[in-house]
C-alpha cells in the first residue's frame, strides 16, 4: 500500500516542478507546528486553564525559538510561487481578478470549517456555564494564528507590485518604524506598519527569486551572513529580545508586530534556504522522500489550521482522567517540563492525523485526465 502511494505521488508530480520549494514549505509548516506545541503550555489551575510559555520561566531556552520561527520561509516560498503563477496567468491572458480570486479561494476555503467548529466549541460551553477565561484562552490559541492568512492574502494581492519592488524598501520601512518606536519615543501603534512591511521583505525576495535574481550562492551567503550578523548586533547591543517568538509578559515582542531583529533573522533564514536548494533537490529525487514532502504539502492547510486544536484535544482528554499530567497540564517552569512535553508530541501528532481524516474535503485534490496515464497535481 505504501509503495503504491509513493508510485502514485511520483507519477502525479509534473516533471518541471521544483520539489525543493515544496520541501521548504514543509519545513516551515513543521517549524510552526513544533514551535507552538513546545512553547505553548495549557496550565490547569483551580478549575481554569491558562496559557503559559516555557520561554518566560526559562529564558535561556530562547535559542530554541531560532529553530522553530520559520514564518519568513512561508513568505519567501509564497512570494516565489505567487510571482511565477502570476507570470503564467498573464502569459495565458488570465485577468488579475480571476487569478487573485482563485488563489484566495484556495487559501480561505478551509478556514470555514475551523471557524464553524470553534464558534460552536466556544458558544456551547459558555452557555453551559464554562469559565469565560478558559474558553477565551483556548479559542485565542486557535484563532490568533489566522493573522498569517490575512497578511498572506494582502501580500498575494500585491504580487504585481512585489514583483517590481526591491526588498530594501520594505526593509528600510521596518528600520524607520523601529527607530520611531524605540529611539524617538513614537506611539506604539505605528509598529503595526511592520506587520505588512516586515513580511513584505521575504515576500519580495521570493518574487526576486522567481525572476532569477537570487540564483547565485554569493547572494545566498550574503543574506545568511548579513542577516545573522545584523540579528546578533540588534540583540546584543540594541536591546531587542533574543527570542524570535512572542513571550507572554515580555515588554517587547519580536513578532507582535515584527521588529527589525525579526526581519534580519528572516533574511538569514532566506539565505540558508537558498543554500539548501541543491541538496534538497538531490534528496527529493528519491520517490519515498518526495512522497513524504508531497503529502505534507497536500495537507499543509489542515496542519496549519488544526494543529492547535489537536493539542487542545489531547490536553482536554487528559483532564478527563482526573489527573494533572506532567508536560500537559503543569506549569512550564523547569527542564523536566520540556522533557515531559517532548513525550506528548506523538499524541499531538495522532490527534492532528485525526483532524486530517475528519476534514478531507478541505484538502487540495489530485485529478486524473481521462485517457492519460499520469495524474496531475493542483498547485499548493
Amino acid at each position: 500500500m505504501v509503495t503504491e502511494l509513493v508510485r502514485l505521488l511520483e507519477a502525479a508530480t509534473p516533471a518541471g516542478r521544483d520539489r525543493a520549494l515544496d520541501a521548504l514549505r514543509a519545513l516551515a509548516i513543521g517549524g510552526v507546528v513544533l514551535g507552538h506545541w513546545l512553547v505553548t503550555a495549557l496550565v490547569a489551575d483551580s478549575g481554569t486553564v491558562r496559557v503559559a510559555s516555557p520561554l518566560r520561566h526559562m529564558p535561556y531556552l530562547a535559542p530554541a525559538s531560532w529553530i522553530f520561527q520559520t514564518m519568513a520561509l512561508f513568505f519567501l516560498v509564497g512570494g516565489q510561487s505567487a510571482a511565477m503563477s502570476h507570470a503564467r496567468a498573464r502569459a495565458a491572458h488570465v485577468t488579475y481578478g480571476r487569478w487573485l480570486g482563485t488563489r484566495l479561494a484556495r487559501l480561505f476555503r478551509p478556514v470555514a470549517a475551523v471557524l464553524a467548529v470553534w464558534t460552536t466549541a466556544a458558544v456551547v460551553p459558555l452557555a453551559l456555564g464554562a469559565d469565560l477565561a478558559t474558553v477565551y484562552a483556548l479559542a485565542k490559541l486557535v484563532w490568533s494564528p489566522l493573522w498569517f492568512l490575512l497578511v498572506f492574502a494582502a501580500l498575494t494581492a500585491l504580487t504585481p507590485l512585489a514583483a517590481r519592488l526591491h526588498p530594501a524598501w520594505p526593509l528600510a520601512t521596518v528600520a524607520l518604524v523601529d527607530l520611531t518606536r524605540f529611539g524617538l519615543g513614537g506611539p506604539a501603534w505605528i509598529g503595526w506598519v511592520n506587520l505588512a512591511a516586515g513580511w513584505l521583505v521575504p515576500y519580495c525576495l521570493g518574487a526576486a527569486w522567481a525572476r532569477d535574481r537570487l540564483r547565485t550562492r554569493t547572494a545566498a551567503w550574503a543574506l545568511l551572513l548579513g542577516g545573522a550578523a545584523a540579528t546578533a548586533a540588534l540583540v546584543l547591543w540594541a536591546g531587542y529580545p533574543a527570542s524570535m517568538v512572542g513571550v507572554p509578559g515580555a515588554p517587547i515582542s519580536n513578532q507582535s508586530p515584527p521588529t527589525l531583529a525579526a526581519v534580519a533573522f528572516g533574511l538569514a533564514q532566506c539565505g540558508a534556504a537558498l543554500l539548501l536548494l541543491a541538496p534538497l533537490r538531490r534528496m527529493l529525487s528519491r520517490p519515498a522522500v518526495w512522497a513524504f514532502v508531497a503529502l505534507a504539502n497536500l495537507s499543509a492547510m489542515t496542519i496549519f489550521l488544526w494543529h492547535q486544536t489537536a493539542m487542545i484535544a489531547v490536553t482536554t482528554l487528559g483532564l478527563l482522567t482526573g489527573h494533572i499530567l506532567p508536560g500537559l497540564h503543569t506549569a512550564p517552569d523547569d527542564p523536566a517540563w520540556v522533557l515531559a512535553r517532548l513525550a506528548w508530541l506523538p499524541a499531538f501528532a495522532l490527534a492532528l492525523l485525526a483532524c486530517r481524516a475528519a476534514f478531507p474535503a478541505h484538502q487540495p485534490r489530485r485529478h486524473v485526465r481521462p485517457g492519460h496515464d499520469h495524474a496531475r497535481t493542483v498547485e499548493y
